[in-house]
């Protein structure tokens, strides 16, 4: 009996059913995940001072920049006792960190402009604000940290996107989401220049360049976004699909892996069903149905041709009348799609051996 080959790439939610011929990440799926992690990040009350320019000393000391002080607080009002490290960011880029003394950290800046304050100490959940520092001198911001319980969820060091970004990432993903291609590229080039290094803002590069059929830049983008993020489950997935795409399947498998492993939840179908084919093509055929197995049901009918690869692992693994079955089902059901005709030819293929075997 002959294995059945596959002639046809994952396809996913996110592409429109007549230019579906990738494995592509699910853009919804990663809009849902980004405003959960942003949902985890505490309430936190911030009284942030612009700074004042206090004389010509001042300006001399500082030229264009300017000195800022972070007070760290806990909820009683009082100046923190504890060690905390105070991080500097200006559109998602590092420019400093410093360490609190009796509650007071001190950074410099070299130009005014927009920042994000983060401050993080053992016991509390972390906290940001966004600061303007619009004249060179002296700032003050005032931070008022929560302690947290030692079951806590909250995931402490994630790279901070400043609004101005995450705005125009959030648009950017809007406009895949809406087959909006060159929108997309647009919001896109203004969180490049934003917040380059981000890896929210790589992640959507990467969709960018996978939805262009560009495989190579996909991965090269994506690669930093998961190292920038290691616990970016979306960009690991996508990344996955790039070496998918070009047909790297044995170092698919590891981000893919890992994708799952940081998002299991049942949306999470595009990534499993890219895992499965990596898998076949290893020859690891009895993961191969499970996973794509597993695809198919979360998938909820959003790629019925998932089905598909369900026959080719059946049919690897010895169980043709299981395949046969699969392939009848889906041309009882799916008559009308593209993959019809590959489907019902492999139906004939396994009908011939079958009477060949006799």
């Amino acid at each position: 009996m002959r294995r059945l080959q596959a002639h046809s790439s994952c396809l996913t939610q996110m592409v429109p059913p007549a230019a579906a011929d990738h494995c592509l990440p699910s853009t919804s799926g990663f809009l849902f995940s980004l405003l959960s992690l942003l949902s985890l990040l505490p309430l936190l009350l911030v009284v942030p001072s612009r700074a004042q320019d206090t004389g010509t000393e001042a300006s001399k000391s500082h030229g264009r920049g300017a000195s800022i002080s972070v007070v760290v607080h806990d909820a009683s009002g009082d100046p923190i006792s504890s060690y905390a490290v105070v991080k500097l960011f200006r559109g998602g880029t590092p420019d400093g960190q410093a360490e609190t003394t009796r509650g007071q950290a001190e950074l410099i800046v070299h130009e005014i402009g927009d920042f994000t304050v983060v401050v993080q100490a053992a016991g509390y959940a972390p906290a940001q604000q966004d600061i303007l520092i619009d004249a060179p001198g002296r700032a003050q911001v005032d931070v008022y940290l929560h302690a947290v319980s030692a079951n806590s969820t909250s995931v402490p060091g994630r790279p901070v996107l400043a609004p101005k970004a995450k705005k125009a990432v959030d648009e950017g993903l809007q406009a895949l989401v809406a087959d909006n291609l060159a929108e997309a590229q647009k919001h896109a080039g203004e969180a490049m220049r934003l917040a380059p290094m981000h890896p929210d803002v790589l992640y959507l590069q990467g969709v960018i360049f996978l939805k262009q059929s560009d495989w190579s830049r996909a991965q090269e983008v994506l690669e930093k976004a998961t190292q920038v993020d290691p616990s970016h489950g979306n960009a690991f997935a996508a990344l996955g699909m790039a070496l998918c795409n070009q047909e790297k399947y044995d170092a698919a498998v590891a981000p893919l892996e890992k994708a799952l492993q940081l998002n299991p939840a049942p949306r999470s179908w595009d990534a499993r069903w890219a895992l499965a084919k990596a898998y076949y093509h290893q020859e690891r055929y009895d993961q191969a149905l499970q996973m794509s197995q597993a695809a198919l049901s979360s998938s909820n009918g959003k790629a019925p041709e998932i089905e598909l690869l369900v026959a080719q692992s059946l049919t690897a693994v010895g169980r043709y009348e299981d395949a046969a079955r699969a392939l009848r089902e889906f041309l009882r059901d799916h008559s009308d799609r593209p993959e019809a005709a590959t489907a019902r030819r492999w139906l004939e293929r396994l009908a011939a051996d079958k009477i060949h075997a006799k």
